[in-house]
């Protein structure tokens, strides 16, 4: 049985790879996770003895195949309870990451089920952040990208917002900044701010570079040439 910290390890690494056709570095992991490197590569060794990761000296890892079957199961767990807990509990979007966190590990798999029926079978989370399917395939990430990518008078629709920083999190809620509004782009700074205008809100709102990269958007279908 794997302990809830090598789920959060496999589900980092897992997190991580869907941003990069490369290996994972432990210094990405560490940053990931908040912990050392020394701590790490302890850990590495665990996965590692087990099955669960590939590792190639000073390149990095990669998940085998089994790593990312559990990978997917914990994920698929956090994103249901998300789904759940805004839809059934009132929790607000910003409070149900780090509640999912804990509660992610120790689900069974008949209370997932009955979860995702209730939920009518979602296919994203609250933040527009992909659920894997029951049978643990790895879902197709979207087409979109980081809103800092668009110029000025580009018009996009919000698809995912990183659910990692509540405060980031109530600041987006409170310009409207949520999956599937449209947004304006009205100004991008030089060193990285953009300014933008939610369908859903009058007034616009500024992200700082470090906050509108984790806000993905796609340029609405009626729009594509």
């Amino acid at each position: 049985m794997l302990s809830d910290v090598m789920e959060d390890y496999l589900k980092a690494i897992y997190q991580l790879q869907r941003e990069t056709d490369e290996r994972i570095k432990t210094s990405a992991i560490a940053e990931e996770l908040d912990v050392t490197s020394p701590t790490v590569t302890s850990m590495l060794d665990k996965l590692e003895d087990r099955g669960l990761v590939d590792r190639e000296k000073y390149r990095g890892v990669t998940l085998t195949g089994e790593g990312e079957t559990v990978a997917l199961e914990v994920i698929r767990h956090h994103r249901l309870l998300e789904a759940y807990l805004t839809e059934h509990l009132d929790y607000d979007w910003a409070e149900v990451h780090e509640e999912a966190d804990r509660l992610e590990h120790h689900i069974s798999e008949n209370f997932e089920a009955r979860v995702a029926d209730a939920l009518d079978q979602p296919t994203v989370d609250p933040h527009g952040s992909p659920i894997p399917s029951a049978d643990l395939e790895p879902p197709e990430r979207p087409d979109g990208a980081s809103v800092t990518e668009f110029d000025e008078g580009d018009v996009v629709i919000v698809e995912e917002v990183a659910d990692r920083d509540a405060e980031v999190l109530s600041y987006l809620a409170d310009h409207g900044v949520e999956p599937g509004v449209e947004l304006e782009i009205m100004e991008v700074a030089p060193f990285g701010m953009v300014t933008a205008r939610s369908s859903s809100h009058d007034d616009s709102v500024s992200l700082p570079e470090s906050v509108a990269h984790h806000v993905r958007v796609a340029v609405p279908a009626e729009l594509e040439q």
